[in-house]
């Protein structure tokens, strides 16, 4: 059944990857706070991906209906690290990634809106990326740049960030923030169209 896909997010890099993908939907960004309740990086990102849709399936109006929220943190020994306060912060986060390897999780949730039925589904990927050594210079220099300011663990894998991406392991798109194909296959698997 075709559904209207509402997403509850203003991530560019969300919207570019469901635009990608040759999805028609709406953005609706959540305008709750976002409140983490876990220490747990699986659990931080469920729990945000639910407040967000949510909140959203509050607001989103009539019809056949779909929700999509999600949240990516990027976690170094199960260490949450989220986007940078500052350029100090940054540097701090870089330094712990450079020359490691560390995961990035995305949680997913859609509610399905139809009639009387309300269907909330769920779920947790995680992406092990393995970053080269980064020297204190060519940090600093990345900083500049201003690109890790608004990323969370201050990188952007498809950015100039790239240059220090030794391998992943797992889906890259999650890693930017929407695990497209796992998305599109669990919607499919539930009898939901989006495309």
């Amino acid at each position: 059944m075709k559904y209207k896909l509402i997403l509850a997010s203003a991530s560019p890099r969300r919207k570019e990857l469901l635009e990608q993908a040759g999805a028609k939907f709406e953005i609706l960004p959540s305008q709750g706070e976002e409140v983490i309740t876990s220490t747990d990086p699986r659990q931080a990102v469920l729990d945000l991906s639910r407040q967000k849709a949510e909140e959203v399936s509050q607001r989103a109006g009539e019809g056949s209906i779909v929700v999509l929220g999600a949240d990516t943190v990027v976690a170094y020994k199960n260490q949450i690290l989220g986007k940078p306060r500052d350029e100090t912060d940054a540097k701090r986060m870089l330094e712990l990634l450079s020359g490691s390897t560390h995961s990035v999780f995305t949680g997913v949730t859609w509610i399905t809106i139809c009639q009387d039925r309300r269907e909330i589904h769920s779920f947790v990927e995680e992406t092990k990326v393995t970053m080269y050594p980064m020297k204190e210079h060519q940090i600093l220099s990345y900083i500049r740049t201003r690109e890790p300011m608004d990323k969370a663990g201050a990188y952007a894998i498809q950015g100039k960030c790239a240059l220090y991406i030794q391998g992943i392991q797992g889906d890259y798109y999650n890693v930017v923030g929407l695990p497209l194909a796992r998305i599109f296959h669990e919607m499919e698997q539930s009898g939901i169209e989006i495309l």
